[in-house]
């Protein structure tokens, strides 16, 4: 090797002309005895650059004057495969730049087909990744390896060229490949299609035999992975050539296609998969409701969707799967920072169950949006309905809640008493009867003062039992009650009025309706009969914060990505 003409930043004069494709310069140059193996310092020589120009001519006075030349390049074939400080030989550089006519003279002139780069790239593989098809046609039909992985990620030449979308060469090569081939995810070149959306790749694999339900080292399907990508084609051709939608696509928790497609939000591709995915997902123990997830990422057509085709608003329980009781536990929860959340209300609006844990999240807080909001859409019962064990029925449009929901509310506001002076005020002004509800020896015994006071303006309090007037009474003597000066004595006429009017509309109707507008009554007096007179206890912030105490548990999407 001659190094005579080796420069740190520039090129000889034979590998300047062989670049610039002057036949006549470089034939005066190489007669004049300059040397076309002088390299730059990428390595570099003569026939690279000549290779990489895509001149013809030049590499056939190169090839010419290396045949004829005896002594240190008496062997040509060294020559011809000669690499550079990357491993490029100059069939690859040819090969990547689509110059046809430049690859075939070197393959005549015993060039290596399969030589890899030092990132394991080879002729065929750059020939793909650019998009030249002539190139791909020659190198295949002279015997290329088309099988051999490539990349730090393992991919095969089939696996890019269906990640380029290059349709024409998957044609090309899918008679020669191995269809099934796996990358480093495990993963074939018909899920690489179903993932970047590339239909027409698709459906060339799918004809040529390629399997439709291969699945990924962490159990992703073709068909989940394009209905999480949005990738509707994809899915219309795998659903319509056999793939599953029932086979399970984790090893967490029995994830579905439908997941993915709630999930993300892809509407179209949910009501497909709807028809075809078995119910067995919606309440079954151990299963997961696609609502779980469609919840969890608060995507609203996804969930109105699939309560208006049936599935259940309550679901099954998946605290081992996910870390939760209901899809409305997950709603409140992801309510903690979006109060108004649209799934949740459509949940509600659709019977979902209150449970303690979620009647927890409403009141165990300083603020009262969620409460406010389950109350916008769920009606309390009045007292006397609460003795029997009423199925749900509406109520001006609205769902009441049922028996078991009143008695968690009441069981979980009266371990939040120190919470009381947010959510005592939203619960009586809608609803809450506190006669035969709140007049509880706890609540009398650990409620603050103004909380307490409040509480007795809504109730007759000259006619509270007798146990409840000797708590009263202790804690006024061990002054941890100071009561309002209108509640040592005997209530007014017109408090009593109010109460009676309370009792017979019904607290419901009377705070959350029209209808004492159309009393026979002053309406000066309209303020007074909802009760807007009684000044709400003021906020103290408890020393300790009871809020549920929850584990988040992240759904990772499936992410098969192609180090490049």
């Amino acid at each position: 090797m001659d190094f005579t003409e080796c420069y740190a930043d520039t090129v000889s004069r034979v590998a300047a002309a062989a670049r610039s494709g002057s036949r006549r310069q470089l034939r005066r140059l190489m007669e004049r005895g300059f040397s076309v193996d002088a390299r730059d310092n990428r390595g570099w020589n003569a026939l690279h650059e000549a290779s990489a120009a895509g001149s013809k001519e030049c590499v056939l006075e190169i090839l010419s004057a290396v045949n004829c030349k005896k002594g240190c390049f008496s062997r040509s074939r060294d020559f011809v495969n000669s690499l550079t400080h990357e491993g490029e030989s100059a069939c690859y550089l040819a090969a990547q730049r689509g110059h046809l006519a430049v690859v075939r003279l070197l393959l005549k002139a015993h060039a290596d087909i399969n030589q890899l780069t030092n990132d394991l790239s080879c002729p065929l593989y750059a020939a793909v990744d650019n998009g030249h098809e002539d190139v791909v046609k020659l190198l295949v039909g002279k015997g290329a390896e088309v099988n051999r992985t490539h990349t730090s990620s393992c991919w095969t030449c089939l696996h890019q060229a269906v990640y380029k979308g290059h349709s024409d060469m998957v044609r090309v090569l899918a008679p020669f490949c191995n269809l099934e081939a796996l990358d480093d995810h495990k993963i074939t070149a018909l899920f690489v299609a179903a993932q970047y959306g590339q239909s027409e790749c698709l459906e060339i694999l799918i004809k040529a035999g390629a399997n439709v339900n291969t699945q990924a080292a962490d159990l992703a399907t073709p068909l989940l992975i394009a209905s999480q990508e949005g990738h509707q084609a994809c899915v219309d051709l795998l659903l319509d050539h056999g793939a599953d939608p029932n086979v399970s696509c984790s090893q967490e928790w029995p994830q579905f296609p439908i997941h993915a497609a709630a999930q993300f939000g892809h509407i179209s591709i949910l009501r497909r998969l709807i028809d075809v995915t078995d119910r067995v997902c919606d309440q079954s123990d151990g299963m997961v409701s696609p609502l779980y997830t469609a919840v969890h990422s608060d995507q609203t057509g996804s969930v109105e969707l699939l309560l208006k085709e049936g599935y259940s608003p309550d679901a099954q329980e998946c605290i081992n799967n996910l870390g939760f009781y209901s899809p409305l536990s997950v709603a409140l929860f992801n309510a903690t920072s979006k109060p108004r959340s649209e799934s949740l209300k459509l949940l509600l609006a659709a019977g979902a169950s209150l449970s303690s844990e979620e009647w927890t999240y409403a009141l165990a807080t300083d603020t009262t949006d969620l409460l406010e909001l389950i109350l916008e859409h769920r009606w309390i019962p009045r007292p006397e309905t609460l003795t029997t064990n009423y199925s749900a029925s509406h109520r001006q449009g609205k769902l009441l809640f049922k028996l078991q929901e009143v008695r968690e509310l009441l069981c979980v506001a009266l371990s939040q008493v120190h919470f009381a002076s947010r959510w005592l005020p939203v619960l009586l002004r809608t609803g809450l009867d506190p006669c035969c509800l709140l007049l509880h020896p706890h609540m009398l015994e650990k409620a603050e003062s103004e909380v307490l006071n409040y509480l007795l303006e809504f109730v007759n309090w000259s006619t509270l039992s007798p146990p409840l007037k000797l708590i009263l009474n202790q804690r006024q003597t061990k002054m941890t009650w100071r009561p309002s000066t209108n509640l040592d004595s005997i209530p007014s006429l017109s408090h009593i009025c109010r109460l009676k009017i309370r009792q017979v509309l019904g607290p419901d109707l009377l705070m959350r309706t029209s209808i004492v507008q159309k009393l026979p009554v002053p309406s000066s007096l309209h303020d007074f009969l909802r009760f807007q007179d009684i000044v709400e206890p003021s906020y103290k912030h408890p020393p300790q914060s009871p809020v549920i105490n929850r584990v988040q548990r992240s759904q990772h999407a499936h992410q098969h990505r192609h180090v490049l």
